[in-house]
């Protein structure tokens, strides 16, 4: 049983979700900074984490799913938990479904709001899945798919969404974005080879690296502009 935790969690990449974290919980202090709210309650931030740990879960196992086929033959990721068949694909299914259900909970608890958006939330989580097989730009997707993290803890805190965090969300896609491009740099010979498509594999490294500058410039103009920025409710 423990191997099979241990599998898991390798599978899902858990350790990342503590990255991942610091974003949803600068959106929810944020929310307590710059409106007239309440610092963020000890319940709030507790079913923010499940929120944001059960749909990042649901996300990667959906994308592990997803990639299987180029799992099995890229040198890389070959031995991923799917692709060895130390997991099944069933029981792959299964854990989405109960990530998914614990995301759904957690978004209930919070407020209406945040369980309205929660399917809007799992939409843009598993389509980043499928972006590498048809536009070049998908680290973007990946990066939007955490950037909405602040906005969604902005929610969970103060039951709206409000201008500001749609400048902290930008920052974070292209600071994750930029990220992604580097990772992305290690597959480009497979990228080529299996069809799928990447800013390495169109520009090249050196463009890669280029981009991946730009990204990481305009993140951090981003960043400094928030403080400036007014607020303005809009959902």
């Amino acid at each position: 049983m423990a191997g099979r935790i241990r599998t898991v969690l390798e599978m899902i990449k858990f350790e990342h979700s503590v990255f991942a974290l610091p974003f949803a919980l600068t959106g929810a202090l944020l929310a307590a900074r710059f409106t007239a709210h309440a610092w963020p309650s000890l319940r709030q931030i507790l079913w923010i984490i499940v929120a944001m740990v059960s749909a990042r879960s649901a996300a990667m196992t959906i994308n592990r799913i997803a990639d299987l086929r180029y799992d099995k033959e890229n040198p890389r990721t070959k031995m991923r938990a799917l692709a060895t068949g130390a997991l099944t694909v069933s029981f792959a299914w299964i854990f989405t479904l109960i990530a998914v259900a614990v995301f759904v909970v957690a978004a209930w608890q919070l407020n209406p709001l945040a369980l309205k958006l929660s399917p809007v939330a799992l939409t843009i989580l598993f389509f980043y899945s499928f972006t590498k097989r048809f536009t070049n730009w998908s680290h973007l997707f990946l990066g939007f798919a955490l950037g909405i993290s602040p906005a969604a803890a902005w929610i969970a805190v103060t039951g709206h969404l409000d201008l500001r965090m749609l400048i902290l969300c930008g920052a974070v896609t292209l600071w994750v974005g930029g990220f992604d491009v580097l990772y992305a740099c290690q597959d480009v010979d497979f990228d080529q080879e299996a069809g799928l498509f990447s800013i390495p594999k169109r520009f090249g490294i050196g463009g890669a690296l280029a981009f991946t500058s730009i990204f990481f410039c305009a993140a951090a103009a981003l960043m400094l502009l928030l403080p400036e920025t007014r607020g303005e409710e809009l959902v």
